[in-house]
């Protein structure tokens, strides 16, 4: 069993880490034809809220109450909540907020007139900032999908896709800055497959760590503490991020269909 759980959650972690790599393609070809639309990343990062809190809410903490109790399910998806946002007060990652934390270190006087390189080079500090920040919350994502998979393969293709999902904004996050700085492609989806690749280390790291202990019981409440880790995810860092474009409706459409995908494909999985 550890060595099927080692695989299988290996492989979904590396899909769901390459995914961040196709957001900075998606960034390559945006950047060709202008910025990206505001309308367009609101939307996508709605999309992955509403997947990320559905599947939290309908699979996993509903299934670990039904097999270990409102009470332990309880605490569990609290602690998972509360220790992923212990993560985000130490190391940070929002990009709008490291983006301006940079600008305000990289700040250049108006006279003389401002050297575009040192612009440059604080452009490029943000996308590598980002990518590092990005690589340290991806750890206890790759975990969460070794949980799902030691439960069930399915589960494990949920959580997977719902990560993959939330993890395509992030590559753009990290591909855009980068992009503006250097112009260079290539150091940009190189910055960007870094990051994801922390999400198969942290597979590996749960299934070496998680496996020995993956009885019923125990699984029941990691995914439970998973369901907190996601829906802190999708409210304390997509949503809001989705909201500073200005575009609450497409922030919306983007949740609700979501949570129709999520939820539909449940009922054809069940």
């Amino acid at each position: 069993m550890f060595d099927g759980l080692l695989i299988s959650g290996l492989l979904l972690s590396l899909l769901a880490g390459l995914s961040t790599v196709l957001g900075a393609l998606i960034a390559v070809l945006a950047t060709r034809r202008g910025r990206l639309s505001r309308r367009w990343l609101s939307g996508l990062l709605g999309l992955a809220a509403g997947v990320m809190v559905a599947v939290s809410f309908v699979e996993l903490y509903a299934g670990s109450v039904l097999e270990i109790g409102l009470t332990r399910a309880s605490i569990a998806f609290f602690l998972g909540l509360i220790a992923i946002f212990l993560v985000d007060v130490i190391v940070p990652h929002d990009y709008q907020t490291e983006r301006t934390n940079e600008e305000q270190q990289c700040s250049v006087p108006e006279w003389p007139p401002p050297d575009m390189n040192d612009i440059r080079v604080c452009e490029e500090r943000t996308g590598i900032l980002t990518a590092l920040g990005i690589a340290i919350h991806n750890l206890p994502e790759g975990i969460v999908i070794v949980a799902g998979a030691a439960a069930s393969p399915e589960l494990g293709v949920l959580l997977a896709v719902a990560i993959a999902m939330h993890n395509i904004p992030e590559g753009i996050a990290v591909a855009v800055p980068i992009l503006e700085a250097t112009g260079d492609r290539k150091r940009a989806i190189w910055y960007t497959f870094l990051s994801g690749m922390a999400e198969p280390l942290g597979a590996i790291l749960g299934a070496l760590v998680l496996g020995p202990y993956m009885t019923p019981e125990v699984t029941e409440a990691v995914l439970a503490a998973v369901a907190g880790v996601m829906v802190f995810i999708g409210l304390d860092e997509l949503l809001p991020t989705a909201h500073r474009y200005g575009e609450e409706h497409a922030t919306t459409s983007g949740v609700l269909a979501g949570m129709i995908i999520m939820v539909a494909t449940l009922v054809l999985l069940g």
